[in-house]
Order: structure tokens, then C-alpha cells, then sequence
């Protein structure tokens, strides 16, 4: 499963400030680092700094820190603010009415590997992503 591009860009941000020496980040320090277009990157600061995960810093030293501890922002909340989460816990084929007791034809195989990949979303916080240096981008 792959994630869309507005979650991959939130979790690439919000990763690169929490595996970074800086304490404050402009927008535009982001924009040249990780090579996200200025106004879809702006567009995402915004959203992650109404969510909470950070705030804007107003002035000439300006720019954006965290909000919140990297142990309480999990991967799930990032995505879940972004895009939200139905398309990772619905089903594979897109069935609305697709269950346990009504099963698509992918359902007994997609329920396992959906289960694994939410409790990985839910369970895995930024903190763990600086512990284990996932930086390269």
C-alpha cells in the first residue's frame, strides 16, 4: 500500500524536523531541503499546524517547531489529518458492504495484512523514527 503524496509529504516533514539538528524551520529551509513545491508544502504546514502537530513562529527568526512531543504524534493521527484513514481500514475492492459476514473476494487475504499495516500506523510514533534515523529522503 502506498501512501498518497500529501501523506508521504506530511510524515517527510514532520520526520526531517524531528531527525534535525535546527529548532526552528522556515518554510522555505523545508522547500529547498525536501524538495516539495512551496505552495502544496505551505498548504501542509498549515494543516499539520491547525492539527496541532506544530506552530508557526512569527518574526524575522521565524518559521515552524513542534507543538506537541514526537511520543505522542502517531503516524495514523499524521495520516488521518492529511487525507484520513477510510481508505486503510475499508475494503481493498472498494465494497462498502464488504465484512466479516460479507465478504469481498480479497477480504479473507486483504483483513490480516490491513490489520498489520493499521496497528504499524497507530502504533509507531515520530519518537520512534528519530530513534531509528529514518532520514533519507
Amino acid at each position: 500500500m502506498i501512501l498518497s503524496k500529501t501523506s508521504q509529504y506530511a510524515i517527510r516533514v514532520l520526520s526531517y524536523m524531528i531527525n534535525s539538528d535546527l529548532q526552528v524551520f522556515s518554510a522555505q529551509h523545508l522547500i529547498q531541503t525536501l524538495n516539495i513545491p512551496d505552495k502544496y508544502l505551505r498548504q501542509l504546514l498549515t494543516t499539520l499546524s491547525k492539527a496541532g502537530f506544530i506552530k508557526s513562529i512569527r518574526g524575522r527568526e521565524g518559521g515552524y517547531v513542534f507543538a506537541r512531543n514526537a511520543d505522542r504524534i502517531y503516524l495514523s493521527s499524521i495520516i488521518d489529518t492529511v487525507e484520513g484513514m477510510d481508505k486503510y481500514t475499508s475494503c481493498l475492492l472498494g465494497f462498502s458492504e464488504c465484512n466479516d459476514d460479507n465478504p469481498c473476494s480479497l477480504h479473507e487475504k486483504w483483513a490480516p495484512i490491513r490489520e498489520e499495516l493499521l496497528d504499524f500506523l497507530n502504533n509507531t510514533t515520530l519518537a520512534e523514527v528519530k530513534n531509528n534515523q529514518i532520514t533519507k529522503f
